[in-house]
């Protein structure tokens, strides 16, 4: 799939929400202090959606301390991908386990959180156009982002279709 587009046309915001889940993820990996990293970057009242074997729902037990950070599943990011100026999107993958995070941003402060672990996932826009374009350009859903397991050939994983 072709990239959504060109890493010189991100915008400010998009760098910088960016940013702020590479940070959270650098701590993760023992880079920053957990309960220092967090209370910045995660809202007290984040919304949170998982799917998966329940088992797998790790990164929830280590932002709310039930699990130590450097004892719990290893969240190295394969790729992170700002869609738009209020998402950002992580996938990758420990031994078997392939993982999506979908977070949500407002005013730099993330406020969603969605997990998906073991799943293909689809990123599309589905807003309707506008009246003025409907009348020179047919509406389209636009893919924004698609899951890249690196084995998705040899493995059958169930697909979501995510709409924004």
């Amino acid at each position: 799939m072709a990239q959504r587009k060109l890493e010189s046309s991100i915008t400010p915001v998009e760098m910088q929400n960016k940013a702020t889940v590479e940070e959270l993820y650098k701590a993760l990996l023992g880079e920053g202090a957990m309960e220092e990293v967090v209370p910045n970057l995660v809202a007290t009242d984040l919304e949170w959606w998982f799917h998966g074997p329940p088992q797998c729902q790790h990164m929830m037990r280590v932002l709310t301390g039930e699990t130590p950070h450097n004892k719990a599943f290893r969240f190295e990011s394969r790729t992170v991908t700002a869609i738009g100026d209020c998402c950002v999107i992580a996938e990758g993958w420990e031994g078997q386990a392939y993982w999506v995070h979908v977070w949500t941003l407002k005013h730099g402060l993330i406020t969603q959180f969605r997990e998906y672990f073991n799943t293909w996932l689809v990123v599309r826009d589905l807003r309707s156009s506008t009246w003025k374009d409907r009348n020179t350009i047919k509406h389209q859903n636009v893919t924004l982002w698609q899951s890249q397991p690196r084995d998705l050939y040899r493995r059958s994983l169930p697909g979501l279709l995510l709409a924004i």
